[in-house]
């Protein structure tokens, strides 16, 4: 059960939802604030999206990494051979296949934009809402958590989305656009939710590596109330309002270890120092907002419940 798909892919995800003729219900208020901000900076990633059949896998060539920095200099970093491969199934348009041909050729700058149409999709359609979002899909993965420690793998499975989903063992049977057979093979299963998506699913996965572990995305918003939620006003100033109190960096800080990260993995996330990393955290655990164990040659930063309150407290 992770986390998060990762912004990257959310916001890869919200601009298909955008793309939709009819949205539902719960994202339409999403949509008629987003829809009027959306500006010509977004255009390099816009035009990647499929007229037909699948999309590309930000989740591949960007990380599941919440910080859109982060999965911003992933994707700047991927191999070539990658980012040909993953845009290989994408339908694009005609007009844009020049475009589309360029960064899967390599082309710096077309990477360059592609990278900066992420960062301003991101900072338009999904960070407004992140704070609230996050929160939800937390919920979500602890809902997971919960029923199946008290039920086991069939009782957590026979609950996944239905009609979505339906678990007939040993077979696990999702509605999907298209017939297709995943053999697991004891690799295991990751169930990921995922905010912009309604009453649909999609497996992820590495057909190149038989050791990859496949993602099963499950829509966290299941009705229109749970949505309505997320886009209320109160909810974009929440990042404002615990970045006032904590400072900002140590905001960011906190919500890096709501899941759970290394130092390591702090300051990357962050863009600081590893001291500087170190310092954050001393300050936030020495408030008793998050607790510090060692795990083999690391240590790992969890949130308290004190936190993860604090976190959940602007919703």
């Amino acid at each position: 059960m992770a986390a998060t798909i990762g912004a990257a892919a959310e916001t890869y995800y919200s601009l298909e939802m955008l793309s939709r003729r009819s949205l539902p219900l719960p994202f339409q208020r999403w949509r008629a604030t987003v829809v009027k901000r959306l500006g010509e900076e977004a255009r390099p990633l816009v035009t990647l999206l499929p007229a037909r059949g699948p999309g590309l896998d930000l989740l591949a060539l960007a990380g599941d990494s919440p910080d859109i920095d982060h999965a911003v200099d992933v994707l700047l970093r991927a191999p070539r051979t990658q980012v040909r491969r993953e845009l290989e199934p994408v339908t694009v348009d005609p007009v844009h296949l020049s475009w589309a041909r360029a960064v899967a050729d390599g082309d710096a700058d077309a990477r360059r934009l592609l990278a900066a149409g992420l960062l301003s999709c991101h900072r338009v359609a999904v960070a407004p809402y992140w704070a609230a979002s996050r929160s939800r899909l937390d919920a979500v993965r602890a809902q997971y958590a919960r029923t199946f420690l008290e039920g086991g793998v069939d009782a957590l499975l026979a609950s996944l989305s239905p009609p979505l989903m339906r678990w007939r063992p040993p077979v696990l049977e999702v509605r999907y656009p298209r017939p297709v057979e995943v053999h697991l093979g004891g690799r295991g299963l990751i169930l990921v939710p995922t905010l912009f998506s309604w009453r649909q699913s999609s497996l992820l996965y590495d057909p190149y590596d038989d050791a990859s572990v496949p993602r099963l995305t499950v829509p966290a918003v299941t009705d229109p109330a749970t949505g309505a939620a997320l886009w209320r006003p109160g909810n974009l100033a929440a990042d404002d309002a615990l970045g006032a109190l904590l400072g900002r960096t140590r905001a960011a800080a906190l919500r890096a270890a709501a899941e759970g990260c290394s130092t390591t993995e702090l300051a990357a996330r962050l863009g600081v120092s590893l001291p500087a990393a170190s310092q954050h955290t001393k300050a936030l655990r020495d408030a008793r907002l998050i607790t510090t164990n060692r795990r083999g040659g690391s240590v790992l930063h969890m949130a308290t419940p004190l936190g993860r309150e604090l976190l959940d407290g602007n919703r």
